[in-house]
């Protein structure tokens, strides 16, 4: 048995089980790669199932410890679907990462509203979604790990993204709140991971070179943050030993905003 304050024996590749959305490519990459070398057995979701099979298979060519899925984050149905698919395949599911997300960069005054809820359901509905589907399936088992990926624009309006985006990040830190006082007491934790700017092939295909320069020079700590230091805070929320931290949302902005 351990004593307090020490990390419980890893249960190694047979125990934990990860699901990671929007996991085909990006931060969901990453973050699933981190998982997988900690020994997690990872199911990577995107919206493309061709796509998340592929990632898989870069973790594990004969699919015995990573698959890809085909995942829907805005039908509440895909997420049943996907829960069955991996109790059926690995008896236990006990990590997810609400991880996918879609970012406009649109003028304030431009955004439609089918822009405007576009944005919202992928980013917000999607993270309500999963955390309830699997937040009450992990509540039935007395324990879960359930870490959202919120955003520095969440938090001070957002700069370079769409307002869209901003509000929908900012409702994914509100629901991480929510979802961790209803479940504390059945042993699942929730909690959030908000990066500023991050070093990852989409900001340097959205952003522009001269306006990516000022954002980088706008960071105090002088760059874009590491999508690998991120995806590590993710699979710390996601430990067993994590019990004691719910409701939290963990910086990762280079400075940017301070709290």
């Amino acid at each position: 048995m351990s004593t307090p304050g020490t990390r419980p024996p890893a249960r190694g590749r047979a125990g934990r089980v990860a699901l990671v959305t929007g996991a085909a490519g990006g931060l969901g990459g990453v973050i699933s790669q981190v998982l997988h070398e900690n020994g997690h057995r990872v199911a990577l979701t995107d919206l493309s199932g061709e796509r998340a099979e592929r990632a898989a298979r870069a973790l594990d060519p004969a699919g015995a410890t990573a698959v890809g899925l085909a995942l829907d984050v805005r039908d509440k149905a895909s997420f049943e679907r996907v829960l069955r698919e991996l109790t059926s395949r690995w008896a236990e599911v006990h990590v997810l990462v609400n991880n996918a997300g879609e970012s406009r960069i649109e003028p304030l005054m431009e955004i439609t509203p089918e822009s405007f809820s576009d944005v919202v359901a992928t980013n917000l509905d999607g993270t309500f979604l999963g955390s309830q589907v699997f937040g009450a399936y992990f509540a039935g088992m007395g324990h879960g790990r359930i870490v959202n990926i919120a955003s520095l624009a969440g938090q001070n309006g957002g700069t370079a993204t769409g307002a869209h985006y901003a509000a929908a990040k900012g409702g994914v830190a509100a629901v991480t709140k929510v979802f961790a006082r209803e479940l504390a007491a059945a042993g699942v934790t929730v909690n959030a991971v908000a990066p500023g700017p991050l070093d990852l092939p989409v900001v340097r295909e959205t952003v522009t070179p001269e306006r990516l320069e000022a954002i980088t020079g706008a960071i105090p700590t002088g760059g874009l943050g590491s999508p690998r230091f991120v995806a590590d805070m993710v699979a710390l929320l996601a430990a067993e030993h994590a019990g004691s931290v719910t409701g939290a949302c963990w910086d990762a902005n280079g400075g940017l905003f301070m709290r």
